[in-house]
């Protein structure tokens, strides 16, 4: 009998870089074993350009992408999440919905790169790194043995993968 999907949900503020890249990342990446949604506290209300643009560039499919508001996850009839991780720090410090299914939850704060400023090369280096960050942390998190880790070691593992590492910042 094959495994139910697990469904994960990445939230940001604006709901337009971080948290759609993530979910871009989890749906390619974890094919057949996740499902990944992204929402934001206040969505931006579109995916950010450069997101779009990136993405697009690593082919990932960007049609259905939009940028939504996390109220959608917390309504009658949503998906039951297993994960609900924050990628920036202002979601991580709201009060959040109650979200079905009872999900194990955890902060993975990468830094905007909707917010930086130079000339086009650096602003595009930010979009990339965010990118870097996220597919390096999803890469973890798609590799923990599920199976084999009670609850409490498992949120230990999901903490530390949000924590920042030596090889995410080389």
């Amino acid at each position: 009998m094959a495994e139910r999907l697990l469904n994960v949900l990445f939230l940001c503020t604006g709901n337009s870089a971080r948290s759609i890249m993530a979910e871009a990342i989890l749906n390619r990446s974890g094919i057949g074993r996740f499902r990944a949604f992204s929402a934001g506290s206040l969505p931006a209300g579109e995916v950010n350009p450069r997101t779009a643009e990136l993405l697009e560039r690593l082919n990932y499919p960007i049609t259905e992408m939009r940028s939504k508001s996390w109220d959608e996850f917390a309504a009658p009839g949503a998906p039951d999440l297993d994960f609900v991780f924050t990628v920036c720090d202002n979601a991580a410090n709201e009060v959040c919905p109650a979200w079905p299914g009872q999900p194990m939850t955890a902060h993975w704060g990468v830094p905007d790169p909707a917010a930086a400023t130079g000339n086009d090369a650096e602003v595009a280096a930010a979009f990339a790194d965010a990118y870097r960050m996220l597919n390096n942390r999803i890469g973890i998190f798609i590799n923990l043995p599920f199976a084999s880790l009670d609850k409490l070691t498992l949120q230990k593992r999901l903490d530390e993968i949000g924590e920042d590492k030596p090889d995410e910042t080389a």
